[in-house]
């Protein structure tokens, strides 16, 4: 289990220690996986003159973002930063979040009683390719055509509205708007563990940036770190911490991430560095799934897109 930073990287940022490096901005929208880095904040681990997270409705809008450059980094799933690799942006993951283990879910009504039932009705889901996996995993499931059902193709903030305003029949979202569907009667009938591995978020900063800001780079990234340490071993009072962003209670959100898996440190280094990285894996297994959906246009290549080197070293955790 993490636990406290052994580094001054730990600690909480000491005024008048900051370099002259510009300001980091990193966008993400309201997601469990995502959180740790606004539970960093709330524990004083980062300058806010060094770092600055800035919260979006959607991903959507943190790419459009990443794209007019008012931002240099982003949270976001693997299908979203290849789409803005493949739109020119050169993106380089530097820290897994996490991997859906059940976070991502399709909810329906309580009229349709198993996936067979999805025969007809109206599905609301994000045109991405974490979406377009979703929805066919659950139409192979259901032994359904992709004509058999009628997609509704929303943002994630526009998911609840849609289901209380009776204009869709199910929905293929995820926390915290699944808890949020459940608390109004919506049953959950497939998940993203019966797709082990295929749903990561990571967290994606512009190649530039990684050498213009590094002293913020590492900051950022030991606050993540930091933060799974005290979500571990406090769970109580970082619920309570996030409760106000993520709107559930502290339970919740407790119960929200036993849907998640979260990579410590070794982890990640598996995931981001060596020549059998699973980064690159996933990203070879999902470009397929994205071309056949019309979300790539081309395949992007995968050399260089993710880099391990900015993880804190091994010293820097205590075990």
């Amino acid at each position: 289990m993490l636990a406290a930073l052994g580094s001054s990287m730990a600690g909480p940022w000491l005024p008048g220690c900051a370099s002259p490096e510009p300001l980091l901005r990193v966008a993400t929208n309201v997601w469990p996986g995502y959180e740790t880095l606004y539970l960093a904040r709330s524990l004083g681990r980062y300058d806010p003159h060094r770092v600055r997270l800035i919260e979006m409705p959607s991903n959507t809008e943190s790419l459009r973002a990443l794209a007019a450059g008012t931002i240099e980094g982003a949270a976001l799933t693997l299908d979203e930063m290849l789409s803005a690799r493949a739109d020119g942006i050169d993106l380089v993951a530097i820290l897994v979040f996490d991997v859906s283990n059940g976070a991502d879910a399709l909810m329906a009504r309580r009229h349709i009683p198993n996936l067979a039932a999805l025969a007809g009705q109206r599905i609301a889901v994000e045109q991405t390719a974490v979406g377009a996996l979703m929805l066919d995993a659950v139409l192979r499931a259901g032994r359904l055509t992709p004509n058999q059902v009628r997609p509704v193709f929303l943002t994630v903030e526009r998911h609840l509205a849609a289901y209380d305003a009776g204009e869709v029949d199910a929905v293929v979202t995820f926390e915290p708007v699944l808890s949020e569907l459940a608390n109004r009667g919506a049953v959950r009938l497939f998940d993203s563990r019966q797709l082990p591995g295929a749903i990561v978020d990571v967290l994606a900063l512009q190649r530039g940036a990684l050498h213009e800001r590094p002293l913020a780079v590492r900051q950022l990234l030991a606050g993540h770190f930091q933060a799974l340490g005290h979500l571990q071993q406090n769970p109580l009072d970082a619920a309570r911490r996030m409760a106000p962003r993520l709107r559930l209670s502290p339970a919740a959100i407790l119960q929200s991430y036993q849907g998640l898996q979260q990579p410590d440190l070794s982890a990640n280094r598996a995931w981001l560095g060596g020549d059998q990285a699973r980064l690159p894996q996933s990203a070879a297994q999902l470009q397929p799934l994205m071309l056949r959906a019309k979300l790539l246009e081309h395949p992007v290549p995968l050399d260089q897109l993710c880099e391990a080197i900015w993880l804190p070293a091994a010293n820097e955790v205590l075990a």
